[in-house]
């Protein structure tokens, strides 16, 4: 995905809180810098925490670390479901430029620093019958039926696969399960990440998020959906876009999270301005009621924060975040506030 344009002017946050009516109709679910000390906290929309960074994920640099960039973080914890586990918790990440790859690094606390995995990447772009460009995006489920890790991840743009694993770290199986040409009216379909929520009349246990570049104006990279009974196969994908970049005065949106607060479901997901979004979107999915600004950089985020993950260790919320230019971004860890 290339580098999102930044739009001449933002919207006033007054703009931002329109409301706007879902089209379709279906339905939807897991370099350090300090923020200055006397910067205020201000709530995140609908009462959700402010988040201020506390450390790069990382304190030494990377043996693999083919581009420079790492990207779209996913941390699950593992002391619960696997015995033997390197660390209480699993960052899976990626550099996006060819040839990519899917990381896993580890840590005793959510907060950091992580250990790099001496194995990665753990999946490389030779998939079995195939070699892409490159693989991206890893987003990790754990699947309570099966008892098993399901990681899903991209490559090339246009394709979503699914694989599993016992362990969370040799995973097995790489399935395509998204593609352009089961959502009609795009060209990308990437930036995946599933979450258990079940949607009434869908019969799902899983729902979808992901970035689709979409060939009807306004806007270009919107937020589309899908569900499955049990996350693995049987798939289904919205034609329609979930969240649009108009109601927030952007042309791109992407790297989508699914929170739930207030008895209700929303999308946090970053834009083309470097900020993140939040957009409530019902436990139906039958909503697109734009809220303005979730987090926005601080300095030392070089102007973008993007593709967040969260998280809770001892009572505390945390949210894994990258930072920086899209392609040299890094990986930071913010504390709730």
């Amino acid at each position: 995905m290339p580098q999102l344009p930044v739009p001449a002017s933002p919207l006033s946050r007054r703009g931002l809180l329109r409301g706007t009516a879902l089209l379709g109709a279906a339905a939807s679910t897991g370099g350090l810098g300090v923020l200055a000390a006397d910067a205020p906290a201000l709530a995140a929309p609908a009462g959700f925490p402010t988040y201020r960074y506390v450390r790069d994920a990382f304190d030494r640099p990377l043996v693999y670390n083919p581009t420079g960039e790492t990207i779209f973080p996913c941390v699950r914890g593992v002391y619960d479901k696997i015995s033997g586990a390197r660390g209480r918790y699993y960052l899976y990440y990626a550099p996006h430029d060819a040839p990519g790859g899917i990381c896993l690094a580890y840590a005793d606390r959510m907060e950091g620093p992580y250990t790099e995995h001496p194995g990665n990447p753990i999946i490389s772009r030779h998939l079995p019958g195939v070699t892409v460009s490159h693989v991206s995006s890893p987003h990790v489920v754990w699947n309570a039926p099966t008892r098993e890790f399901f990681l899903y991840f991209h490559g090339e743009n246009t394709t979503t696969r699914v694989a599993r694993s016992r362990d969370g770290i040799t995973f097995t199986s790489p399935t395509p399960i998204l593609s352009t040409r089961l959502v009609p009216n795009t060209t990308e379909t990437s930036y995946a990440r599933v979450f258990e929520h079940a949607v009434p009349g869908l019969g799902n246990r899983y729902v979808m998020l992901f970035m689709g570049a979409h060939t009807v104006r306004p806007g270009t990279r919107k937020i589309f959906w899908g569900w499955s009974p049990n996350g693995w196969d049987q798939w289904r994908f919205a034609p329609q876009p979930l969240v649009s970049p108009a109601g927030d005065g952007l042309t791109d949106l992407s790297g989508p999270h699914l929170l739930r607060r207030n008895n209700t479901t929303y999308v946090v997901y970053h834009g083309n301005d470097g900020r993140m979004r939040l957009t409530e979107v019902g436990n139906a999915f039958d909503r697109e009621v734009h809220l303005g600004v979730f987090h926005a950089p601080v300095a030392s985020d070089n102007g973008r924060t993007a593709a967040p993950t969260f998280g809770t260790d001892g009572g505390v919320s945390y949210m894994v975040y990258e930072a920086g230019a899209r392609l040299s971004a890094r990986l930071c860890v913010a504390r709730a506030v």
